[in-house]
């Protein structure tokens, strides 16, 4: 299992997008993934921004994420378990499409578009 993240340059709370690739079923089975609601979306950018720290599950897709004011950029896909940090603005460009399981850590926010 191997982990990679990046940060917001210039925040003032460093926003991390957490990647593990791989994870065991163990991690998976005692996190619930299977009980989270389920999210996809086809190819294309998107502009979000994170009003709750999401935890996903990629079940398949390919994504690089780009943080708002960087060019630096994240990617994962299928088989990745990925934390998003509450307060980022970022652009996804999908490039497979996705489906993941996914959960806020309050459930009544999901993301908004900018």
């Amino acid at each position: 299992m191997s982990m990679a993240s990046t940060s917001t340059p210039g925040s003032s709370s460093e926003l991390t997008i957490t990647v593990e690739h791989n994870p065991c079923k163990s991690r998976l089975s005692e996190l619930g993934i299977n009980w989270w609601p389920k999210w996809g979306c086809p190819p294309g950018k998107f502009m979000l921004k994170f009003d709750a720290q999401e935890t996903c599950y990629l079940l398949r897709g390919k994504v690089k994420v780009y943080p708002k004011g960087s060019s630096e950029f994240v990617q994962f896909g299928a088989g990745d378990l990925v934390t998003i940090p509450k307060g980022l603005s970022c652009t996804w460009d999908v490039s497979i499409a996705v489906d993941k399981h996914y959960k806020f850590e309050s459930s009544s926010t999901t993301p908004s578009p900018e």
